[in-house]
Parts: structure tokens; sequence; C-alpha cells
């Protein structure tokens, strides 16, 4: 799953603050990975299709400089005359971006915005404490506060100095950096500070600690950022929180038993291949898995032809479920694990209850098919994964990612990120709810002795949430998919899965606006900023994943005979490649609102998907 240069960046930046040397071979690959993905204004974007942003430019632009590129470089120059002529410059970088520059002496710590460890010694029972938090915000977060509470800047010799004058284009000690804490360049704002927000960091920026405060909640953060990294065998829940991590231990003491694993462990989101070396944002393992296993599996010639392959991928998924607890998970603010399935290969240990209804909904619909009983998943395990899926529904009904739903709606307003949306609170989704209620409803219909009534409440609870968050015109907003068209593919495999028959209004509505949205050529396709701000936007090409979505739900509410989806079958197999997959197509994901995400096996297995259902119909 492919994101951006930003973590990239963080990642040479976090080595040259620790002290770790580079190998020739992998500097080689980092530079050609930043060099080859320059948006075409010259910078560098938050996205593969994003025009450049002050904070991923500014970070890359460092990142070059300590790999070894000189000034003079035209990329640099580029990117230089880039970040002087957007509004505000490197003076308005958004505060992730002020944090990152701040520990290399880069930014004055008195223009960042204040992340005080003592957030963590106030009382649990506040509904705005950080353990309350999104997960991958408390961990972003705990790390920073580590970080913040110390203002670790980091020594880059002479090399400083050169980059403060590139970055700024004026003479260091003219520039009021505390002046700019509250700026934000208009091309990363994304989730603009409430009043009330802006109110409680300038408090903040006033705030003096008592030594002897500011030490207990220092030890109170690091142990929290310690537990993670030993939960998680130390590849932490991300890497953006794994590289802070790192930063953190190293801010404690350079020699931390924790540090050396912790920096071996960020090596597990690193990907190599033809474009270079850059450091994934999440890896997609269980998941691509789960959906491959029900495109190949749809149709008799696609089971016949991959029986070997459908076994395998059955095994993965069988033996990367979560089946033993945390340790203290309670301590570490960590809800129950056992019985799910992680978005990648399950080692971080940090599942999912969308992965785990997919896997489940994958592993349920092999049962009788090319996997013999010996090799099944135990009855037991699945039972555990009922558990698992149940423990994620929140009293709306419908169910969040990682973890039950821990806060109310309005700590939005206090984000922090000024990039990203969607990041304080785990709500409940559109797309989780479906996959959860459709594997729990596969799970009753093939393993009757699994049924309860809690399942079947959980079931009925689900359906009527995405009843709910259905629009008066048929669709439904999405998450974590762009946009439209993938919550209605989602919504309509919950819906059916759990027996909602093909007449039903809600699902005629859906299909409806599938048929009336769809392009003269027979396809589908939506454009990113729709997800970004909340509404359909048609892209001006048809996108073959998107095509497939809208195919894989007509094919469950009008059938395979119905002329849209007639159109949109031979849109698909016209645009097949010779070598049987199909182009790449626009972005197709979506991560805490603005972070576009391009799922690179989505247009391998959605299309197939599509074909395989149409034909066996």
């Amino acid at each position: 799953m492919v994101w951006c240069p930003m973590i990239t960046a963080q990642y040479v930046i976090a080595q040259r603050v620790v002290g770790r040397a580079l190998a020739p071979e992998r500097r080689t690959g980092l530079e050609r990975y930043f060099l080859g993905t320059r948006a075409a204004d010259g910078g560098w974007g938050l996205h593969p299709e994003a025009p450049g942003s002050v904070f991923v430019t500014a970070l890359v632009y460092v990142a070059l400089r300590l790999l070894g590129l000189g000034r003079d470089e035209p990329v640099l120059k580029d990117a230089r005359h880039w970040l002087q002529r957007d509004s505000g410059g490197v003076l308005a970088i958004p505060t992730w971006g002020k944090f990152w520059l701040a520990l290399i002496g880069l930014y004055d710590w008195r223009g960042v915005n204040p992340t005080p460890p003592e957030l963590f010694l106030l009382p649990r029972a506040l509904p705005f404490h950080p353990s309350r938090w999104y997960c991958h915000t408390r961990a972003i977060y705990v790390a920073m506060a580590c970080l913040h509470g110390r203002t670790l800047t980091s020594a880059l010799g002479s090399l400083r100095d050169e980059l403060r004058e590139e970055l700024y284009g004026a003479p260091w000690s003219t520039l009021d950096f505390a002046a700019h804490a509250g700026d934000v360049s208009s091309v990363d704002l994304h989730a603009r500070p409430s009043g009330l927000l802006r109110a409680l960091q300038n408090m903040l920026r006033g705030y003096r600690p008592r030594p002897g405060l500011r030490r207990r909640a220092l030890d109170r953060c690091l142990q929290r950022v310690i537990d993670e990294q030993r939960a998680s065998r130390y590849q932490a829940l991300s890497p953006v929180s794994g590289l802070l991590a790192c930063l953190a231990l190293y801010a404690d003491d350079p020699a931390h038993p924790d540090l050396a694993p912790s920096l071996d462990g960020v090596e597990a989101w690193r990907w190599e291949d033809e474009a270079g070396v850059r450091y994934a944002g999440a890896r997609s393992n269980a998941w691509d898995t789960a959906f491959t296993l029900r495109a190949l599996s749809s149709a008799p010639g696609t089971r016949a032809a991959t029986a070997s392959a459908l076994r395998r991928g059955y095994a993965f998924l069988r033996d990367t479920q979560m089946r033993t607890e945390l340790t203290h998970h309670r301590a570490q603010d960590r809800d129950p694990i056992a019985g799910g399935w992680c978005f990648s290969d399950g080692a971080h240990r940090w599942p999912v209850s969308d992965c785990a209804g997919e896997a489940v909904s994958a592993l349920v619909t092999l049962h009788g098919q090319v996997v013999p009983a010996a090799e099944r998943i135990d009855r037991e395990r699945l039972r555990l994964a009922v558990a698992f899926i149940l423990s994620r529904q929140n009293r709306d009904g419908g169910f969040s990612t990682y973890e039950r739903r821990r806060a109310p709606a309005w700590l939005d307003r206090l984000n922090p990120s000024e990039m990203f949306g969607r990041c304080m609170v785990d709500p409940s989704y559109v797309e989780c709810t479906a996959s959860a209620i459709g594997a729990l409803a596969r799970l009753r219909a093939t393993e009757p002795s699994l049924a309860s009534p809690a399942l079947a409440r959980a079931i009925t609870r689900g359906v009527r949430y995405l009843r709910r968050r259905q629009r008066a015109d048929g669709s439904l907003p999405a998450a974590w998919g762009i946009n439209v068209t993938y919550a209605i593919f989602h919504f309509t495999e919950g819906l059916r899965a759990t027996g909602v028959p093909a007449s039903d209004p809600a699902l005629a509505r859906a299909a409806a606006w599938l048929v009336a949205h769809q392009r003269g050529d027979g396809g589908w396709g939506e454009h990113w900023t729709g997800a970004r701000d909340g509404r359909y936007v048609e892209h001006s090409q048809s996108q073959p994943v998107m095509t497939a979505w809208a195919l894989l739900a007509l094919l469950e509410i009008l059938g395979p005979r119905a002329d849209a989806v007639t159109r949109g079958v031979r849109w698909l197999r016209d645009h097949q490649r010779p070598d049987g997959g199909w182009p790449a197509g626009a972005v197709n994901g979506v991560f805490f609102g603005s972070a576009m995400l391009d799922y690179r096996l989505y247009a391998a297995y959605f299309p197939t998907w599509a074909l395989a259902r149409f034909e066996s119909l």
C-alpha cells in the first residue's frame, strides 16, 4: 500500500539523530525513491496525485541533503524555489513539520505547539484523556510528548546553518518563530484548528512545569512507549509512531536497551523495488489475501485454476489469527486482541474489526470448496473470532476499527494535526460495520453451532446502523476508500450477507445511485478530492477498481442481465491488459481524511472478482 515520502524522510532524519550510518546501497535506493516521487510542481505531495506540500517537501529536502545531495542539484533548487514561493514558506509548515525540524535545530521550539507530557497524568475519567484518543494518534503523541518534554535538538554540524539559510532564505536571527506557531500553509491545511484548540495551545505555551512533575510525566510517557514497543514486537503500530518511539528512547538514553530492537523493528516497514527504497505506511497482507481468496473462489473456472493458491492463502489467514492475549492489555489502554486479524501479517499485534471480518468471510467461503476438513481452522478459533468482532461494536450498532469507541465526537474539535481529519476518535464506519456483520452472518450460516442471541443482536443492530447512514439519494459516506462507490460496495455486501433481499428499498436506492453515475463508456470513476471533501466528484476517466466495486454491488442487487452491468463488464473486458491484469488507475484508498492511498493489488483482485461473479451468475 503506497502513501507518500513523508515516512521515508522521517526515517532518514531519525537515523541521523541516533547516529546510525546508512549503507551506500540503502542511500542510493532512498535517493532514487525521493527523486521518483516529485509532484509536477517541483515539490512533494501528501499522496501520489497531490500537488506539493510544504510539510512533505521540507522533510524530503532535508532528507536529500542528509543523504549527501548538494544544494545546487537541480531537484533541490526547484524544491527550494517551490518552498519559498509558497505563502508563508517553511515558517508556516504544519505543527508536525515544525516538530520534526525542531528535533534537528531547523525550527525554534518556541514556535512549536506544545505536547506536554503532563497530559498523560490527567485523571483517566476525563473525556479528553489521551487514553481515549484514536490509537494511531495517541501512539504518535505519547512519543512526541517525551521529545517535547525534553526539547531534544540533535546536532547537524555545519550542515545545520546551511539548511537554515536554504529553507528560509533569510538570516536565522531575524526569524520570529513564536509568532508563526499558529501559521499553517494553505496547501497543507485540511482540519482548521478550532478556537478552543488555539486557546489551549496559547495557554500551554505559557505553561512552566515543575521539575518533579515533569520528571514523573516523562517517566509515565516513556513507559507507555516501551510497553507499546515490546507489545508490538518492536514494529510499533505504524512506522510514524515507531520512528518517534525510537527517538524518545534515544532522548532518554542513547544506550537504552529497547532502542536497538526498535530501530531494527522499523525495517519491517521497508519496501524495495525498482522505484527504490521506501517505508510504507502500512502492509496489507491479510487484507489483500482475504479479498483475493474471495475473488478467486467466486466462479468454478477461477476456483479450479487456482486451487493450490487458494489453499496456501487459506493457510496464511488461518495461521495469522491472534491466538493469545496481550499481557496487561488494560494497563496499556488496549482492548482484547485474541481472535482478531491484523491488516498485515499480524506481527505487530494490532488487529482490526474489518480485517477480522474479511478474513473470516474468506475462510468460511472456502469451506467445502478446495480446503479439506483436515486443513480448516478450528471451530474454537472461529468462536474466538466472533468474540473479537463483537467486542468492536459500538452503542450505535456500528463497528470501529482497532478499538471500541472511547471518546465523544466533539473531541475532534481538539485535533491538533492540521493536515489530517478524523484522527482523534475511532467512531463507527460503514465499511467496518458491513465487513463485521457480513462475517458474522456467514459464520452463522456455515457454522450453526456458533449462532447465539448475542450474534443475532449484533447483526440486527449493524443492519440498522447501515440503514441509518444511507442518504436520501441512495449514497453513503466512506472513510477508507474512494468514495461513494466504495461505501455502496460494502453496504451491499453486508446487507446481502445478512439476508436482506435484493428488492429491499435501501438496496434499490443504492443501485439507482450507481446506475445514475455510470459514465458514458460503461465504467465508474471517482476523484480523490471527493473523499477529502466528503462529497461525490466524478473522475475524468473510468477506473478499473471503482468499476469493479460498482459491478459487485449491482450484481447483488440487479443481477447479471441489467444493462448497467453488461456495459460495466464490457468496459472491464476491454481494458484488461494482455498479461491478465488491469491498469493501476487512480488512488483508491483514504486515511485520516486527506491521506490518499494506492492499494497496489486492488486493480488485480477486484476486477477479477467482478468478472468471476458475473460469470458465476
